[in-house]
């Protein structure tokens, strides 16, 4: 086996000039990050809004909702990350527009924890 052998080396040339490294996996883990953080503050707006999202969200009574918004959203975060990098393995996939999207959803995920705006959103 020459590890020089094009089967063995993940590298593959673009063209002359460019080489293509296949990023999906880190795409995937960036990406699923922020659907996990976005997803963490909907949940406990969710669950703080509507009563029967509260008890639902009630996993273990002594910690509240929080038990369950986070251990959702944590779920959420796991089978995402790893789904998307099953699909996207080997693959290259802009990074930029990966980015933006996970920077986004990380910057909404926080303005909803934000106490003064959760309440404003639920009219309080």
């Amino acid at each position: 086996m020459n590890p020089d052998q094009p089967e063995n080396n993940p590298v593959k040339v673009a063209n002359d000039t460019q080489l293509e490294i296949p990023n999906g996996a880190a795409a995937a883990a960036i990406l699923s990050a922020g659907i996990g953080c976005f997803s963490i503050s909907l949940f406990g707006l969710l669950g703080d809004a509507f009563p029967v999202l509260a008890h639902f969200f009630n996993f273990y009574t002594p910690a509240g909702p929080l038990s369950g918004v986070t251990t959702t959203a944590i779920a959420i975060w796991l089978i995402l990350w790893w789904t998307l990098s099953r699909s996207w393995s080997g693959k290259t996939l802009s990074m930029a527009k990966i980015n933006t999207i996970a920077l986004l959803l990380l910057g909404v995920g926080f303005l909803l924890s934000f106490p003064p705006f959760g309440d404003l959103l639920q009219g309080k």
